[in-house]
């Protein structure tokens, strides 16, 4: 087995040893889990070494199932991030969670494996099981560590994710019966040399059936009642790695699957699905506007940063094509940030109203910091991460349509407004009583967490040089491959990393 393999099983290694250490030693349980979380993102960053060999071995022979690993530019930088924010989540989690604190940390290697598996799955077959077992543990992980309302949001999490994913299994049987095969490589030549030509209308319904899948998981508007909910009920690693990981999966599976498989009903497509991803934008940013509860805010923020990423991708353009996988993540980055200082407030205060603080600055000056950092780069200040990738995207969108952009670019400013008003009302004022009994400033374990998060936005902003070009080198045959037995052309064939290093 390849050592991407090896990288990808680490995790259900974690998750069966965890299970084996005695319940009544949590101490023990957090640091194994912690060491070892930190030992698989360090072996990870060996991923970045050159070319990768695949893994891929014979699972189910009798249908053709394959065990077929692979990774590239699209899919090395998610499990990256996805191996940074396990010992981050493991972190954040030292003091919260007191009970069950077996199963808590098991869950949570069981859901590294499932997204790595995910990223990396180039069988169709192979990537659906990866998928169906992401589900598990954060479903359970909202609905045993949560907050009140807990059991509702888990099962609304797992009726909205679950009921998507059939259509998408539906849709990859009627792929396999018609190829033969689940290997998506083998699928992707077929389609290129017209060995497998779908009709137009089975074309649609296929294109349907994933993107809805999907699409509930970015999640586009209108599918995105699920999230706020799940947010707001979850434990802060929870959130975290919801925010962050889970809903690139979405993102992912439609640069992935959704555009070279089914080309001609993408661009048929792209002007509605532009026209929600625009309404996301907007609609996500208003609501945030008015929140009073800081993880709604949030949660509905990404909403609104989500449907730039569905806007540079739907816009088949270089720019808007790497600008959106950038600003995947960014979006993993700034606001995974966001909810652990979110966290880190409630810990405190144990209230996420905002209007249970304020003057948290003169209590709490690091924290303060770190927070205005945070929220700056959220809301894409140059030399922030941000910046970059919602540039891209804008940039991308007008070489189309300069209406997409202007519209996609009221988000920009909507942004500013939810970000700084929340930061004004939590940080700056009077202190009340309560907060100066109560919160107290960053403490090495959280510094921990957050330094390298801060570390990267910084980095990102002003590097993107680093992330780019293998970036590109994936789109890039992405974008070609849409243009497969349809009427269009690419519109940008320059490198979008050479672009930015020209403009500089």
């Amino acid at each position: 087995m390849s050592f991407l393999g090896w990288i990808t099983l680490a995790p259900l290694f974690g998750f069966f040893l965890i299970l084996f250490l005695p319940r009544n030693n949590p101490a023990l349980i957090r640091q194994v889990t912690l060491l070892l979380s930190l030992v698989i993102f360090a072996g990870s960053l060996g991923l970045l070494s050159g070319t990768q060999p695949d893994t891929n071995v014979p699972w189910i022979p009798d249908f053709n199932i394959n065990f077929h690993l692979s990774i590239d530019g699209l899919s090395i930088w998610l499990v990256l991030l996805s191996t940074l924010l396990t010992p981050i989540a493991v972190l954040i989690s030292w003091k919260y969670i007191d009970h069950r604190v077996k199963e808590y940390h098991a869950l949570l290697f069981l859901l590294e494996f499932g997204v790595i598996g995910v990223f990396v799955a180039m069988d169709l077959f192979l990537f659906y099981v990866f998928w169906e077992v992401s589900l598990v543990p954060m479903y359970l992980l909202v609905g045993i560590w949560g907050h009140e309302r807990r059991i509702y949001a888990a099962v609304k999490f797992f009726l909205y994710t679950m009921a998507a994913s059939v259509l998408m299994l539906v849709a990859i049987v009627y792929v396999y019966l018609q190829a033969g095969t689940f290997s998506y490589p083998e699928i992707l030549r077929m389609i290129g040399s017209s060995q497998l030509v779908f009709s137009p209308t089975a074309q649609f319904w296929l294109f349907l059936a994933f993107f809805v899948a999907f699409a509930v998981k970015v999640p586009l508007f209108p599918l995105h009642t699920w999230l706020p909910d799940a947010h707001v009920e979850a434990p802060t690693a929870g959130s975290v790695m919801l925010a962050s990981v889970m809903l690139k999966l979405g993102t992912y599976g439609i640069v992935r699957f959704c555009l070279p498989m089914f080309p001609g009903a993408a661009r048929e497509c792209a002007d509605w699905i532009v026209a929600l991803a625009i309404i996301g934008i907007i609609y996500g940013a208003l609501v945030a506007l008015v929140q009073p509860n800081m993880k709604k805010l949030v949660a509905y923020s990404s909403v609104s940063h989500l449907g730039f990423v569905v806007l540079g991708i739907f816009s088949f353009t270089q720019y808007g094509m790497d600008g959106a996988v950038y600003q995947m993540l960014n979006h993993g980055i700034s606001t995974g940030a966001l909810f652990i200082l979110v966290g880190c407030l409630y810990e405190r205060r144990h209230s996420l109203e905002i209007k249970d603080y304020g003057g948290v600055g003169t209590v709490a000056p690091w924290l303060s910091i770190v927070f205005v950092v945070t929220t700056l780069a959220s809301v894409g200040l140059p030399t922030l991460n941000n910046f970059v990738g919602e540039f891209m995207v804008l940039v991308g969108a007008a070489k189309v349509s300069l209406t997409w952009a202007a519209l996609a670019s009221l988000g920009v400013i909507l942004s500013v407004c939810y970000m700084l008003w929340l930061y004004q009302r939590t940080f700056t004022g009077e202190t009340p009583e309560e907060v100066r009994k109560h919160v107290y400033d960053l403490t090495p374990r959280e510094w921990a967490a957050l330094l390298p998060l801060v570390i990267l936005m910084v980095w990102m902003g002003i590097s993107a040089q680093t992330f780019l070009p293998r970036i590109t080198a994936s789109t890039s045959p992405i974008l070609k491959q849409t243009t497969v037995n349809v009427p269009f052309q690419v519109q940008d064939a320059t490198p979008a990393s050479q672009e930015v290093a020209d403009a500089r």
